[in-house]
């Protein structure tokens, strides 16, 4: 291996990762602006340009179409529009990248909820001649609900407004104005052409008056903090280790991946629901004992005491243990096809523990588009976002998704298919005072006792 590229690995070794999704209403430019970032960036290769290439040269385009570059589905191709997410993996010599290109029909708002879900950042991408409408909203709402921490308003298409800096600072007045009232605590705005690369890898020459950074730029230098160990530490417990045999008699080990915070040998740690303590006296990483680990490293822990924990516990530190309960109030997004009614009996999968669970309220379903809530309407269908209230069979130790996305989301599932239902989001809906409150209705479903 040669001196640089020994380097270069060296130097991609040391760079971080940014996880980010791309949002935006239909024809906004997202898959364009996708395929500009990778082709500027110099991530594409030959093959999958020539490929491009010659898809756009069958369907009469001179130019080739960079958007086919994440549109792989034959339907989103024949429709010209993203349907379902596509993921993309790429790099530059400042950092790594994950993307996730999320559909912008409304029908699809789902998509782009298991898109963000991860992301520390997401780009809201407006077409410069439309300004901001209900999607560019209800994807701003949704960056607050999933507490993206960082937004980008992408406005697109300034080559088809001559370039107009009184078009650009409207929108951007707009949209800032909107989701700093959501909570949304950082935004940055851009100005763009995603078909001529306008301001997206390389400065803009037509755009004097704008002074900040090109979308690649931003995307290189965005403080992420992957410090999870400042976190509360959470581990959920995925595997019992039991060898028994002639080398390892005795050896009990509960092997997981930890979610947050750090573990550190002679820690005394609460096991979750139960409430039984103990203290860690080895902890195992990569086949070898170590005196402390962090997130998200996956590791076997063993402790002084034998008690019965099995997949699904949580350990935690005895002095920052999470409080349980079998009531959560949350805020879910309907994923399903199918509904989520009141009294609809549900599995609740949190870390690696599966309860059964009723739902016994659905106060409020929300109205992305201008906040509003629909008091008690008593289901959800797919793309819908509100708030619920779920009794578990089994006590649960959440915490609440401000504070955590790791311990503090979780799945509702249908027990008789398995078909994952909704994604919730523990606690309160926004960062602000416009979380949707809860409407007091009750009348308790005859039958449950749990």
């Amino acid at each position: 291996m040669s001196t640089s590229t020994e380097q270069l690995s060296e130097q991609l070794a040391a760079t971080t990762l940014l996880r980010f999704a791309t949002a935006g209403s239909v024809d906004d430019g997202k898959s364009t602006l996708v395929g500009r970032l990778l082709h500027d960036s110099k991530s594409v290769l030959a093959d999958q340009l020539e490929a491009v290439e010659h898809a756009s040269r069958s369907r009469g385009q001179e130019a080739p179409d960079l958007a086919l570059l994440t549109d792989g589905l034959r339907a989103e191709r024949e429709q010209g529009i993203t349907i379902d997410v596509a993921y993309r993996y790429f790099a530059t010599p400042r950092r790594r990248f994950i993307l996730a290109d999320t559909p912008g029909h409304v029908q699809y708002t789902r998509n782009m909820v298991t898109g963000a879900s991860t992301a520390e950042l997401a780009v809201v991408l407006v077409d410069a001649r439309n300004g901001v409408v209900e999607q560019t909203r209800r994807h701003a709402a949704v960056a607050a609900l999933l507490r993206v921490p960082h937004v980008v308003l992408a406005v697109n298409k300034m080559d088809l407004v001559d370039y107009q800096e009184p078009v650009f600072a409207a929108i951007a007045e707009e949209f800032t104005t909107y989701a700093s009232e959501l909570g949304v605590p950082e935004i940055t705005a851009i100005p763009i052409s995603a078909l001529a690369g306008d301001n997206v890898v390389e400065p803009s020459a037509n755009m004097d008056w704008y002074g900040g950074p090109t979308v690649l730029e931003h995307l290189e230098t965005v403080p992420v903090s992957h410090d999870l160990t400042a976190c509360h530490a959470r581990f959920p417990v995925q595997y019992v280790i039991r060898p028994q045999t002639a080398e390892h008699p005795d050896y009990r080990g509960y092997a997981g991946q930890i979610a947050a915070g750090a573990f550190r040998v002679g820690e005394e740690i609460t096991v979750l629901p139960s409430g039984r303590t103990s203290t860690i006296t080895g902890i195992d990483a990569l086949g070898e004992s170590v005196d402390i680990a962090w997130a998200p490293q996956s590791v076997t822990i063993r402790l002084a005491d034998d008690i019965d924990i099995s997949r699904g516990d949580l350990l935690a530190p005895s002095g920052d243990a999470p409080a349980t309960t079998q009531d959560i109030e949350a805020t879910v997004c309907h994923v399903a096809d199918q509904t989520l009614a009141v009294g609809q009996r549900v599995l609740l999968k949190h870390t690696t523990r599966t309860v059964k669970a009723i739902v016994k309220e659905i106060p409020s379903r929300l109205t992305l588009d201008d906040l509003s809530q629909h008091p008690n309407p008593g289901q959800l269908v797919a793309n819908d976002i509100g708030r619920v209230v779920v009794r578990t069979a089994e006590p649960l130790a959440l915490d609440a998704y401000a504070d955590s996305r790791r311990t503090g989301s979780f799945l509702l599932i249908d027990p008789a298919d398995g078909t994952t239902l909704a994604a919730g989001m523990a606690g309160e809906s926004f960062a602000t005072t416009k979380a949707v409150a809860v409407v007091e209705t009750a009348e308790d479903e005859a039958g449950w006792d749990f």
